[in-house]
């Protein structure tokens, strides 16, 4: 059997690596995942692929593409262009893009930024801002998510991977998942899906 052509670096823990390899597994793509911790990211031959140093990267057979909305989006184009991940229909494609605004946005800084705090952060670092862009986030999505199975469409959009990781494990950053029975409906919705692979919990 040939080798995957698709390299995945990243590493287990991030939920923007996680996101990458979610799309792979849906859509059943092999890769080679490649651990990509913070001292191989400050190596030459990393910043040969990233300059910014970040995860995650893919490089499928020379193809090489930084920032995990960005692999979504390529993912789908390229390998599931009649695809629903990605609709063409105007309205559904700017819902799918406020949602991948919102995953790197609030849902990076507030329960994203919180579970690094909680888990790996320095002594003195703040995780108060965080917390507070978490607590007007979730009863927002909440409140959105009344009525809804997914985030954009009536159907799993890169909307719902791109928000799923960080979400799902807001707990590790404090921030409880009790309170809000549709997000957790969501989370399901979403873990349900051909291909779901979790990202793995992280010990404090």
């Amino acid at each position: 059997m040939s080798e995957p052509t698709i390299t995945l670096y990243g590493t287990r823990l991030s939920g923007h690596s996680h996101r990458a390899e979610l799309m792979l597994s849906i859509l059943g793509l092999p890769y080679r995942f490649v651990d990509a911790p913070a001292e191989v990211r400050r190596s030459a031959g990393f910043r040969a692929l990233n300059p910014l140093g970040q995860i995650p990267v893919l490089d499928d057979g020379g193809v090489v593409l930084c920032d995990s909305n960005a692999i979504l989006v390529y993912l789908v184009r390229r390998y599931a262009p009649s695809s629903l991940w990605l609709p063409d229909d105007p309205v559904v494609a700017s819902q799918v893009q406020r949602w991948l605004s919102i995953a790197a946005g609030e849902i990076r800084f507030g329960p994203g930024t919180a579970r690094v705090i909680r888990l790996w952060g320095a002594p003195g670092d703040d995780v108060g801002p965080a917390i507070r862009i978490a607590d007007g986030l979730m009863p927002f999505m909440e409140q959105h998510l009344s009525g809804r199975r997914y985030l954009a469409a009536a159907h799993p959009t890169l909307a719902d991977l791109a928000c799923y990781s960080y979400i799902a494990h807001a707990p590790e950053g404090g921030i409880a998942l009790t309170p809000y029975p549709n997000i957790r409906a969501w989370l399901a919705q979403v873990e349900a899906l051909p291909g779901f692979v979790a990202m793995p919990v992280s010990a404090s």
